[in-house]
């Protein structure tokens, strides 16, 4: 994934972070300490490309945005960002990784999984099987 991901311009990059966010923040909750586990796991998945202060302000950012405009409106906007499929399945690789990362996919996490596959043009099946291939 990280080679992916180091192709892409930090604009994108940018954009994968936020999807990332929304995955995490899908249930309403966003506590210290879950907060703490996605700045490292961002830090992680993008190779320390961002320093943790840029990462803080991209989260607080998007938190504002989501806020303001709404998710849907926030998985336009990505999508907007990432012209290309391949971006946009490397955004839904990313949510996925966030939303297993506690080892347990819910049914609300697999909603929010194929809300987002939809929103970003990624065909269902296609979902469900990222899914399979990163949840193994």
């Amino acid at each position: 994934m990280s080679d992916e991901v180091r192709a892409l311009g930090d604009a994108k990059v940018e954009a994968l972070v936020e999807v990332m966010f929304l995955a995490a923040a899908a249930d309403g909750e966003f506590s210290a300490i879950e907060h703490e586990h996605f700045l490292k796991s961002v830090e992680s998945l993008t190779d320390g490309r961002f320093p943790v202060a840029r990462l803080e302000t991209l989260v607080s950012e998007a938190g504002v945005a989501l806020e303001r405009e709404g998710r849907e409106a926030r998985l336009a906007s990505v999508k907007a960002r990432l012209p290309e499929a391949n971006a946009r399945r490397v955004a839904l690789s990313l949510a996925i990784q966030v939303t297993a990362a506690d080892g347990i996919i819910r049914t609300s996490e697999r909603e929010l999984i194929l809300e987002t596959a939809e929103a970003l043009d990624i065909d269902r099946d296609d979902a469900a099987n990222l899914v399979t291939q990163l949840t193994r």
